[in-house]
């Protein structure tokens, strides 16, 4: 896991006042090297704009980045109060790189498909199913329809962890689930809460 503050344009984005959002008092400087791509965040606060009368919360939001790979930590949780970010490792669906290369290659929202979907997704409630517990995600967008008929949901995995890294040189695939590792579960389903927003896109 990796920390920092929103840095440069995204930080600037936040800081213009869009309507209805919080306005951090947090320095533009960088914490560290990870820093989340402005382009990414400007379509996540846009999506937070057009979504607004469906997403309850809006001092946190999560972005995944999947023009990264799955190597690197790319679940990024934003506090949109501070400007803090950490960053997360996550797996996405085999179907999303059949080759199993590494690298997201395409989206889907059909079902059946294994793929992960892009687009905007709010956090429901806690439940417990086959990968333990587990938080339920609706979808708001075209692009992730689908999201509860698929039962795509924030879980933890065995194949998700610095161990698969090191001896594989990348995580497993789900079947378009947000699979995260099983350190990282609890705090972020704590932290990302119901009613929040989580984003993913490539960008």
């Amino acid at each position: 896991m990796t920390a920092g503050l929103i840095a440069g344009p995204a930080m600037a984005q936040i800081n213009s006042g869009l309507p209805g959002l919080a306005r951090p008092t947090a320095t533009a400087m960088p914490a560290s090297p990870m820093t989340i791509r402005p382009d990414l965040f400007r379509r996540a606060l846009q999506a937070l704009q057009k979504h607004g009368d469906r997403i309850q919360k809006r001092d946190r939001i999560a972005l995944v980045d999947f023009d990264l790979p799955s190597s690197q930590p790319r679940f990024h949780i934003v506090d949109l109060d501070s400007g803090r970010s950490r960053s997360l490792l996550v797996a996405h669906g085999r179907g999303s790189d059949p080759e199993h290369t590494g690298w997201l290659t395409r989206f889907s929202n059909v079902v059946g498909s294994a793929a992960s979907s892009d687009g905007a997704y709010l956090t429901g409630d806690i439940y417990v199913g086959q990968h333990g517990r587990s938080r339920r995600l609706y979808g708001l967008d075209r692009s992730n329809s689908n999201v509860q008929e698929r039962a795509i949901v924030v879980h933890s995995a065995w194949y998700v962890g610095a161990d698969m890294i090191a001896q594989h040189g990348k995580l497993g695939r789900s079947e378009g689930c947000f699979a995260l590792s099983a350190s990282d579960l609890e705090d972020t389903l704590a932290t990302l809460g119901q009613g929040r927003m989580i984003y993913a896109d490539k960008v």
